[in-house]
């Protein structure tokens, strides 16, 4: 009697589910095509030609990130729809700071088994943060790998490239004695500092789904809620005003992102108290009788990106920024640095 053939589909993968889920999703990434866009998806390689028009001198700025641990509260929770959004906007903010125009995306998607529910919204949310700054998601990759992840659970990256003239390449070097440092609200807590989040949640037996005051939505809506797309905004700033530095509030929170564009002469003074702090931040801080240093370090306790600008501009971009629809204020000054000072104090 002869045994039964040992299928792909026997050890975990479902190569037909895989095809199936792209030919679903191939519609929604038509919808993040730019004219540059040469290729058809499917093809082994994305295809994309350099921007000819407005650009002497290009220069091509790329990025990658994650979402972190903020997938084991999107699992616990059932909620990814905003997974999407988190993972270009990680990427995005990031070349942002260059000053650079986001072109294309890539994302890498791995998992235990391929859900296409769940699937499909990571990826509709990644469609949607791409076509909101006209970012064409260019390829990317589904991976079924038992072996490595139980059913269910899953894991995300991202890959973006972007392109700035040579001459309008923000890195900080402008940043001068004087400037003015702009903070940007931020969306939550965007996708940063979720391990220590997990632990209070853990540490007081705190419930997704319950919606404790001062929110009015479950607390897994609000720990989950999108990381905020700056790119739109800036873009608009860049064409009225001189941007010195950009900084992202990522991983290393308030006290450790601006001072990687601060020339070594200057140091930032930021007044901790110049914007209020959201609940979540405070309510966090409660929970878990986290240190004030701690917050600082680990969240960006509600500024997610920071600009750097001319002192004589400073008013005129907060009313620009009111009129873009964000909430913006001056939360600091650029000043001489000691060589034995900090570059960042708050």
């Amino acid at each position: 009697m002869s045994e039964r053939p040992i299928t792909y589909r026997d050890s975990g993968v479902d190569i037909s589910a895989a095809n199936a889920f792209i030919k679903k999703i191939k519609p929604l990434i038509r919808k993040t095509d730019r004219p540059e866009v040469l290729s058809k998806i499917g093809h082994f390689a994305g295809l994309f030609a350099l921007p000819q028009q407005n650009y002497c001198e290009p220069i091509l700025v790329a990025s990658t990130d994650g979402v972190g641990t903020k997938l084991k509260v999107a699992l616990q929770y059932q909620k990814y729809d905003g997974l999407g959004q988190d993972l270009v906007a990680m990427s995005a903010n990031d070349i942002l700071c260059c000053g650079a125009e986001p072109l294309f995306f890539l994302d890498y998607f791995a998992t235990g088994k391929l859900e296409l529910t769940q699937a499909e919204q990571l990826v509709g949310g990644i469609v949607d943060a791409c076509t909101s700054i006209n970012c064409a998601l260019l390829g990317g990759e589904t991976a079924e790998m038992p072996s490595i992840y139980q059913e269910g659970e899953f894991d995300l990256a991202g890959f973006i490239v972007g392109i700035v003239e040579r001459d309008k390449l923000i890195d900080g070097h402008n940043i001068a004695v004087g400037d003015q440092i702009i903070g940007l609200a931020s969306s939550g807590l965007h996708s940063n500092g979720f391990s220590l989040v997990r632990k209070v949640l853990e540490t007081k037996k705190l419930s997704l789904t319950t919606p404790y005051e001062p929110f009015s939505a479950p607390l897994g809506e609000v720990l989950l809620a999108p990381t905020k797309l700056y790119v739109n905004t800036v873009a608009a700033l860049k064409k009225e005003f001189d941007l010195h530095g950009i900084a992202h509030i990522t991983g290393g929170g308030l006290l450790e992102n601006l001072d990687r564009v601060l020339p070594e002469a200057c140091r930032a003074v930021i007044k901790i108290a110049s914007w209020p702090r959201p609940p979540l931040f405070q309510m966090l801080q409660k929970w878990g009788s986290i240190a004030e240093e701690e917050m600082q370090r680990v969240f960006n306790c509600g500024i997610g990106l920071m600009l750097v600008v001319p002192a004589q501009q400073s008013a005129k971009v907060l009313q620009r920024l009111t009129e873009l629809g964000e909430h913006a204020w001056a939360i600091g000054q650029i000043e001489t640095r000691n060589g034995k000072e900090a570059l960042q104090v708050l």
